[in-house]
């Protein structure tokens, strides 16, 4: 299933040494939309790397303004930006039609990440999530060529599920940078304390902390899940990293809502398995 790496182009390339879930995914889109699909996951990765290759919000701003700047020519046909990844995604664009305000949403979320104070409450962690995960899968549902109510708001829960785990399971990374995004409302309620999150200990405090932001997680999940039945089978794909984020928070809530435990940053080794048998029985 998984294709050598001198047979993929650069965003699939890109796209399976830094975002592997979306690569997996992703293998089981059709091949004649598996390119675009593979752009459009490129161009995620450019827009939410912004944060970490920038030393100050003025240059992540000026990072997302070329993202900005080049979605905009794609659709006002203007001089697309020479970019590896700008290029396959406007043909992606011009040829399957996809909306415009779906990708200018991920870029504006993406503001979001370039400053470090925390979210203040649960909602305000969903939105961040819905804004960084949503549009995303449903520029991928487009890109398949379903754009019925009923995909887009499995697909509106899938990002928010999908996001909400790698939220989590980033704890430890953004901790390491002395960044948070548990809400401070969760923090304050169950006694968790950043410089315990920053020092990288797992406190009896923090873990109901991860255990709430789990528990929306798996809502969306079911959420997007009761519309199965409504959801054509061609949205599958698409829909796949609902699949993926059961699995982490699985993970997760087998280490007792330890994010810091390895396992939880490990690879998992049934991803393909997984992924591979919803696939084939047409759920996600």
């Amino acid at each position: 299933m998984v294709k050598a790496a001198t047979d993929l182009s650069y965003c699939g390339r890109e796209v399976r040494k830094y975002d592997n879930d979306h690569f997996l995914a992703g293998l089981f889109t059709p091949a004649d939309r598996r390119e675009a699909t593979f752009a459009l996951y490129a161009f995620n990765l450019e827009i939410a790397k912004t944060r970490e290759v920038v030393s100050e919000p003025i240059l992540g701003q000026m990072r997302l303004q070329f993202w900005r700047d080049g979605i905009e020519a794609v659709y006002e046909d203007g001089p697309v930006p020479r970019h590896e990844v700008m290029e396959p995604l406007a043909q992606a664009a011009h040829g399957l039609g996809l909306s415009r305000p779906l990708f200018d949403r991920l870029i504006d979320a993406r503001e979001a990440d370039l400053d470090d104070t925390p979210p203040a409450d649960l909602a305000c962690l969903v939105n961040y999530a819905e804004v960084t995960g949503s549009p995303l899968v449903q520029l991928a549902l487009e890109i398949l060529g379903v754009r019925d109510a009923a995909a887009a708001a499995a697909g509106r829960h899938v990002g928010i599920a999908y996001a909400l785990s790698g939220i989590l399971r980033a704890v430890p990374f953004l901790a390491r940078q002395h960044r948070q995004r548990l809400p401070d409302d969760l923090m304050q309620r169950h006694g968790a304390k950043s410089e315990d999150l920053f020092a990288g200990r797992s406190t009896s405090e923090l873990r109901p902390v991860v255990g709430e932001i789990a528990d929306v997680a798996r809502k969306h999940l079911n959420e997007a899940r009761a519309l199965r039945r409504e959801v054509p089978k061609a949205a599958v794909p698409a829909l796949l990293p609902a699949t993926l984020a059961d699995l982490h928070l699985g993970v997760i809530a087998r280490e007792g809502n330890d994010v810091f435990a390895p396992r939880v940053m490990l690879t998992n080794p049934f991803r393909q398995l997984r992924l591979g048998w919803a696939a084939m029985r047409g759920r996600y």
